[in-house]
C-alpha cells in the first residue's frame, strides 16, 4: 500500500472563529488507516471544535477537509455518519426515553416491505453487532435506566453499525471503571485491526501513551506538534500542551483539619441502592468517596442533598439536625452539589455566563425586594472568572459556546458564590486537562483552608489520594471502609471497593 492509499483522512489549515475568540488558527491533521491518532490539548486548545468542523457540527471558515482523497463539507452530523465518519461525544446526547436499539437504528430503522418498523431485524441485527464488541446490553432496555458507561457502549455500537471508516472518541473513559476501560481498548484495537482509523481525545496521559500510534497536541487554537506516540514521553507532551514544565500534579496539602462539623446517621436511599451509610467530616477537611460505579457513591451526595429521596437517616451540621429533604432546602443550609452530568444537570445552556454563575445566590443581588441589581451580578462573575481562570470571551457568551473543561469552572464558580460551609463534588475534575486540574484542586484546598468541609467523589483514585484526607469507599451501596489518604494505596482502596459486590 502506498503511502497516499494508506491516508484516511487529511484536515488541512483549518480555521473557525466566533465572536472574539479565534478557536482554530490554521490546525491541519492526518490521519491513517489503521491507527489510533490521539488528540492532546488543554480545555480551550481547539480539539473538539476541529472534531466539530469534520463533523458538520460548525462551518468551518477556510481549509479542506478530505476524506480517502475526496474534498468534503459535511452539512450535519447525519451526512458525516452516511459518509462513515462517526463521532462519539463526552457528553451523550441520546434519546433517553427509547429503547437501546431505538437509538442505535434512529432515523434509518429496518422496514417490513419499506412500511412498517422491522423489530426483529433491528433486535437482530442489535445483537449481531453487540455480539462482535462483547457488549452485554438488553436492546429492549430504556437508555434512561442505564449508568453513562453502559450508554457509551450503545454510542460506540451505533458509530461501529454504521460500518465508519473514521470514528471520534471524545474523552471516551471519563465515566468508566479500570475493568471498562479495558474492554473498550478491546474494542478500540479490533476496529484499528479492522483499517478503521480512530481519532482519540483525551487527557489522560497513560492511556494515550498505551493506546495511540501517533499524537498531536494542540494550544490556544494552533497546533503545535505531531509526533509518534513512541517518541513523546508523559512530560514531553505536558511542555507541549502547557508551553511550561509542570511541577508537582497536585498542590502541597496546607489544610488543618478542625473539630467535626458534619455527621451523617444511616443515610438509606428510597429508590437507590443507599444501604444505612454513616460517616462524618470536619471543618476545613477534604473527604474522598471512592467505589467503583453503582457502589453508591453519587447517591450518597445526592442523598445528602435531597435530589435522590431518603427513606431514612439523619444529616447533623454543627450537632443540629438538618432536614435536607430538597436541594432549596440543602442550599438554605448552605450546602452545595456539583453533578457529575455536566450537561444534563449542571449548565443552562441557552444562557450566558452571567446568568449560569449567579443563578443559584439570587438573593445576594436583589434590590429593593425584588429588583436584580445588574453591577452586582457583574461584579460577582467577575470574581468567578477570575479566580476559576475561565477562558471566555465576555460574560454574555452563551455558556454551551465554552470548552466542557470552561463550563465545568462556571458551574464550580457559581457553587462558591453560594458561600457553602459544606461542599459536595461529584467528578469535579472529570474531562479537564492536567493545568485546570491543579486549579480546582488548588481551589478545593483554598476551600479547605477557610474551614470549609468537602466530600469528593472521583472515580481517579490518584486524585483522592494526592487531595483528601481520609477517604471513604462504597461497596454494593455500603460503606466498605475507610483509610488515610497519607498512607493508603491504590490497592487498599480496591480492597474494600470489592467488598460487597
Amino acid at each position: 500500500m502506498n503511502m497516499d492509499q494508506d491516508i484516511l483522512l487529511q484536515m488541512t489549515d483549518i480555521t473557525k472563529t466566533f465572536p472574539g475568540v479565534k478557536a482554530l488558527d490554521h490546525v491541519s491533521l492526518t490521519l491513517k488507516r489503521g491507527t489510533v491518532h490521539a488528540l492532546m490539548g488543554e480545555n480551550g486548545a481547539g480539539k473538539s471544535t476541529l472534531m466539530k468542523c469534520l463533523f458538520g457540527i460548525y462551518n468551518k471558515d477556510s481549509g479542506t477537509i478530505l476524506l480517502e482523497g475526496k474534498e468534503v463539507n459535511f452539512k450535519n452530523s447525519r451526512e458525516a455518519l452516511d459518509n462513515g465518519v462517526a463521532m462519539v461525544h463526552q457528553e451523550l446526547n441520546q434519546a433517553l426515553k427509547r429503547s437501546v436499539m431505538d437509538n442505535i437504528w434512529l432515523g434509518r430503522y429496518p422496514k417490513h416491505l419499506g412500511l412498517v418498523v422491522d423489530e426483529t431485524k433491528m433486535y437482530r441485527e442489535t445483537m449481531k453487532i453487540f455480539d462482535e464488541l462483547g457488549i452485554n446490553v438488553d436492546p429492549h432496555r430504556i437508555m434512561s435506566t442505564m449508568p453513562v458507561s453502559q450508554r457509551q457502549m450503545v454510542e460506540i455500537a451505533k458509530a461501529v453499525s454504521y460500518r465508519s471508516k473514521v470514528i471520534v472518541f471524545d474523552e471516551p473513559t471519563s465515566s468508566l471503571t479500570e475493568d471498562e476501560v479495558e474492554h473498550l481498548f478491546r474494542i478500540i484495537n479490533m476496529l484499528r485491526d479492522r483499517g478503521v482509523g480512530i481519532i482519540y481525545i483525551s487527557h489522560k496521559m497513560a492511556e494515550i501513551k498505551r493506546i495511540s500510534d501517533e499524537i498531536t497536541v494542540m494550544r490556544d487554537g494552533q497546533l503545535v506538534a505531531t509526533r509518534p506516540a513512541s517518541e513523546l514521553e508523559m512530560n514531553d507532551i505536558i511542555r507541549l500542551m502547557v508551553g511550561r514544565e509542570l511541577g508537582n500534579q497536585f498542590p502541597p496539602k496546607t489544610n488543618k483539619p478542625g473539630e467535626v462539623y458534619l455527621e451523617v446517621e444511616h443515610l438509606t436511599g428510597l429508590y437507590n441502592n443507599l444501604r444505612d451509610v454513616s460517616f462524618n467530616a470536619r471543618r476545613g477537611e477534604i473527604v474522598g468517596l471512592a467505589g467503583l460505579d453503582g457502589s453508591g457513591r453519587t447517591e450518597t451526595l445526592e442523598t445528602m442533598f435531597g435530589v435522590a429521596t431518603r427513606k431514612s437517616g439523619r444529616i447533623l451540621l454543627d450537632g443540629k439536625e438538618c432536614k435536607n429533604l430538597t436541594p432549596r432546602q440543602s442550599i438554605k443550609n448552605n450546602f452545595a452539589l456539583l453533578t457529575e452530568e455536566r450537561r444534563a444537570t449542571g449548565i443552562f445552556g441557552i444562557l450566558d455566563i452571567r446568568e449560569n454563575s449567579v443563578i443559584s445566590s439570587l438573593d445576594r443581588h436583589k434590590r429593593a425586594g425584588f429588583v436584580l441589581s445588574d453591577k452586582s451580578m457583574k461584579k460577582d462573575t467577575q470574581w468567578s472568572i477570575d479566580a476559576m481562570h475561565t477562558k471566555t470571551p465576555t460574560q454574555e457568551t452563551k455558556i454551551r459556546s465554552l470548552s466542557g473543561g470552561n463550563q465545568q469552572k462556571v458551574i464550580i464558580g457559581r457553587w462558591l458564590l453560594t458561600e457553602p460551609d459544606v461542599l459536595l463534588l461529584d467528578e469535579p475534575t472529570r474531562g479537564i486537562d492536567v493545568g485546570a486540574k491543579y486549579e480546582i484542586y488548588q481551589l478545593i484546598l483554598d476551600l479547605a483552608n477557610k474551614g470549609k468541609t468537602v466530600i469528593m467523589v472521583s472515580s481517579e483514585m490518584p486524585e483522592l489520594l494526592g487531595v483528601c484526607d481520609r477517604i471513604l469507599v462504597m461497596s454494593g451501596g455500603r460503606l466498605a471502609g475507610e483509610v488515610d489518604a497519607k498512607t493508603a494505596t491504590q490497592e487498599d482502596i480496591m480492597r474494600l471497593a470489592a467488598k460487597y459486590v
